[in-house]
């Protein structure tokens, strides 16, 4: 007896059909959820103090058109002093960097002197997340007008903006061999160069930007995983170590613990490092904890990135693998946003007294403790009722 295919052949392109149907089903949204992120631009209100807002471009001409073009807000007092640039967005998965950069924008007037200012220094790694670690797109900061909706990131610029991946990162000029993936994270590619991969021509650009500008204080905003032992620390080259430690005492005597470190002299790529070394500046990076970066942490949502409550965390803390304290109220992005603000003004208070020819003074910095009391929402602004020429996106 012979048996017909035809029926068997038959269910077996449907089932072929309906497969292909899910999986379209599952793709499309999510795919639209991809694009929705890498596309989403964030409204920057100008505060007062904020007298122009230039492209990187402006300095690097090569980096004109990509997205890591970013947006640099200039606070220029008009009295002569000393110039500071400010970073947030080195590493977008570090949201209180970026925040304590906007805090500045909407607020802060300087008295003198100038301070030029980088939300998302690396656009790029803010236009992609991290879906295999669950990483959430968005994180939204209440205020008494709603929600201000901000992106979040990964640590590395998005592939479909730097690619391929070398097989071993050779940096420029060290030749000194690091991760392969290393060529897409801004804080390995300084000081860059002009023709090189997206993070290098980044780097290379606010090498430029630093040179031009004659800036004085660099200060590049992080934050860390509470497995860490680089937390809750200053990291300065050594050209900034009276400052910094003379910062790193006042903040631990008067605030808050705030210990201090010297830059490697030899691992190449950092900013601390590479800054001190080809530019006049002094070079600084802040280091703050966040524990949704913890690889110990429990569920990875927008609550952990913004509250910094993990129960796991705090089971690993109380087994004396961590390097910073954690309790149970966490560490709230109302605190780390606090922290790096006083860690800035402190910074700057110690350069004023080292270098009173180069005064930067400024008033309306939200501190710690007003940023606690108050609640970070407070010290942004609407970017629906200011007028809509004082708002930027970003």
């Amino acid at each position: 007896m012979v048996r017909s295919t035809h029926s068997s052949t038959g269910s077996s392109l449907t089932i072929k059909l309906i497969v292909a149907a899910l999986w379209f089903a599952w793709m499309i949204p999510a795919g639209m959820q991809f694009v929705a992120h890498k596309d989403y631009l964030e409204p920057v209100v100008l505060g007062p103090g904020v007298t122009e807002v230039k492209k990187l471009s402006d300095w690097a001409p090569y980096l004109k058109g990509s997205v890591n073009d970013c947006n640099i807000y200039v606070l220029d007092s008009g009295v002569p002093g000393g110039t500071m640039l400010v970073l947030g967005g080195t590493h977008p998965e570090e949201p209180a960097g970026v925040m304590s950069a906007v805090t500045i924008i909407e607020n802060t007037v300087p008295t003198a002197g100038r301070i030029l200012v980088a939300t998302r220094a690396n656009r790029s790694a803010s236009t992609v997340t991290r879906p295999g670690d669950a990483y959430p797109q968005f994180f939204h900061i209440p205020t008494a007008f709603g929600q201000r909706k901000f992106r979040n990131g990964d640590r590395w610029c998005n592939p479909l903006h730097s690619w391929p991946d070398p097989e071993v990162y050779v940096h420029y000029p060290s030749r000194q061999m690091l991760a392969y993936m290393d060529v897409r994270n801004l804080n390995r590619t300084w000081p860059g160069r002009p023709d090189g991969l997206l993070g290098e021509r980044t780097t290379a650009a606010f090498i430029d930007l630093i040179k031009a500008e004659n800036v004085d204080v660099f200060i590049d905003n992080h934050e860390a995983e509470l497995e860490y032992s680089v937390i809750s620390t200053i990291v300065a080259h050594q050209t900034a170590a009276d400052v910094e430690s003379m910062a790193s005492m006042m903040l631990s005597v008067e605030q808050f613990p705030m210990g201090m470190e010297f830059s490697p002299m030899l691992l190449h790529g950092l900013s601390h490092r590479e800054v001190g070394d080809h530019t006049q500046a002094l070079a600084f990076e802040i280091e703050v904890p966040e524990p949704f970066l913890d690889r110990v942490r429990g569920v990875t949502d927008e609550a952990l990135l913004l509250e910094g409550k993990d129960a796991f965390v705090m089971k690993a803390g109380e087994a004396g693998l961590l390097y910073e304290r954690i309790v149970e109220e966490g560490w709230h992005i109302d605190e780390r946003v606090g922290r790096t603000n006083s860690t800035i003004h402190m910074i700057v208070q110690m350069f004023n007294e080292f270098y009173p020819d180069k005064t930067i003074t400024y008033d309306n910095l939200p501190l710690r403790d007003e940023i606690r009391a108050n609640g970070l929402g407070y010290y942004l602004l609407n970017p629906d009722e200011a007028d809509q020429d004082r708002v930027v996106l970003d």
